[in-house]
């Protein structure tokens, strides 16, 4: 009988032959993902902020958030209903009741459109689906949207997300940020289908009058252009500024869709509620995609905000924290300008917008000198957009002590720079 063959045992893999394999299919992977996400530039605001999260005495004016806890009658309001049992979904468009506060809302705060709370209003998780919901129901391949930058990073990723052309309009510290309507026609094609607009302004702080607004809708007007007007900042302004809500100037309520929120305003970014007003037609698509992608926003958060847009207490702490807003900003403003960060005046929002210019250096390696060097982290201008390049973001809803502190790591950090 023969002998059986010794067995072999099998060679081990070594580790470079793994390194191999996990690359070539990390590769293989990232072929498959869509055009689309890979035009999606990743955010520099996260980026900076994952950063700063691994460093001690990190004084951060990086994320664009209310330091405030939720007002305590907002709050109180969302965890009674969760107390009584309300955890279930809502309809698709949200608690009818939420919507017809909105509609009262802004006919009360700007004289709005008699928005129909029924087919007219619709209730997003945050400001950000409902731009998202926006961008996906209008533009087709191909379409253009014209988007004034700086701007919020999202912007760009949702037309590319639709799967549309980005038109970017920059806009300038010596204009104050403003777009003007000579911009907007210049920048016109035959495929120009919407103009996205963002007032008060994340990054830059900036606001537009009624004037300069009602000029941008005669041309939208003139060119059959659809308007997004994101307004989530809306009640933060400073001064003598009144906001104008887009959607009210003339002939605006049927070519615009309206987008605001809770979250800025009412100290309420976890509770995700924001929403859309506009015209039915436009509306009811915006629905169709979000009863397929969400089902409906959080019944909680929903109840808060029903609270939030009737209790007289809950607007007197939203006056609170306007005020409160309006000293940080009036003091870091100053500060930068006297420790040689030139910074227009902004008028809305909470943030800051300085140039960096006088320091040769361009505003990435100025943010992360700075992070590295004094421990403050600031956002680069350029992630926001063209207009940008040459600035920072300094976010100012940060407690005064601390704003107080970060002006002296900035002061010190210039003074080596010989400025």
């Amino acid at each position: 009988m023969r002998s059986p063959e010794p067995l072999t045992a099998p060679r081990s893999t070594t580790n470079d032959e793994k390194a191999a394999v996990t690359s070539g299919l990390r590769r293989s992977l990232e072929s498959r993902l869509s055009s689309r996400v890979r035009r999606v530039p990743p955010s520099p605001i996260r980026r900076f902020f994952d950063l700063a999260t691994t460093m001690d005495d990190v004084i951060s004016l990086g994320i664009g958030e209310p330091d405030y806890v939720t007002p305590p009658p907002i709050l109180n309001a969302g965890a009674q209903s969760l107390r009584e049992g309300n955890t279930s979904y809502t309809s698709n468009a949200g608690m009818l009741e939420l919507r017809a506060g909105v509609a009262r809302k802004l006919a009360e705060l700007y004289d709005a459109p008699a928005y129909d709370a029924e087919s007219e209003v619709l209730i997003t998780v945050g400001v950000s689906e409902a731009m998202y919901l926006a961008m996906q129901a209008l533009i087709d391949e191909g379409d253009e949207v014209l988007v004034p930058q700086p701007c919020f990073v999202s912007y760009t990723a949702d037309v590319i997300l639709a799967g549309g052309t980005v038109v970017d309009i920059p806009t300038y510290a010596a204009d104050n940020f403003v777009l003007t309507s000579a911009q907007i026609e210049a920048a016109i094609t035959p495929r120009t289908k919407v103009l996205l607009i963002g007032y008060p302004c994340n990054p830059t702080g900036a606001v537009m009058n009624r004037d300069e607004l009602s000029e941008i809708a005669r041309v939208a007007r003139k060119h059959d252009l659809i308007v997004i007007s994101d307004e989530i900042y809306d009640r933060l302004v400073y001064d003598d500024h009144e906001h104008v809500m887009f959607a009210s100037l003339p002939g605006m309520a049927e070519r615009t869709v309206h987008l605001g929120g809770m979250s800025k305003d009412y100290a309420m970014t976890g509770w995700r509620i924001g929403y859309a007003a506009g015209p039915a037609e436009l509306l009811g698509a915006m629905r169709r995609i979000h009863q397929y992608l969400i089902m409906s926003a959080p019944t909680g958060g929903q109840a808060a905000a029903l609270h939030a847009l009737s209790d007289p207490a809950a607007e007197a702490a939203v006056q609170e924290m306007v005020a409160s807003y309006g000293e940080r900003r009036r003091f870091l403003v100053d500060g930068l300008n006297e420790i040689g960060l030139d910074c227009f005046e902004p008028k809305g929002a909470f943030y800051a917008f300085p140039s960096v210019r006088r320091t040769g250096m361009d505003e990435f390696s100025f943010s992360e000198q700075l992070l590295q060097e004094e421990r403050v982290a600031v956002i680069p201008g350029s992630g926001f957009g063209a207009g940008g390049e040459g600035h920072i973001r300094c976010a100012y809803p940060v407690e005064m002590s601390k704003l107080e502190v970060a002006l002296e790591r900035m002061y010190r950090f210039l003074r080596r720079l010989g400025v």
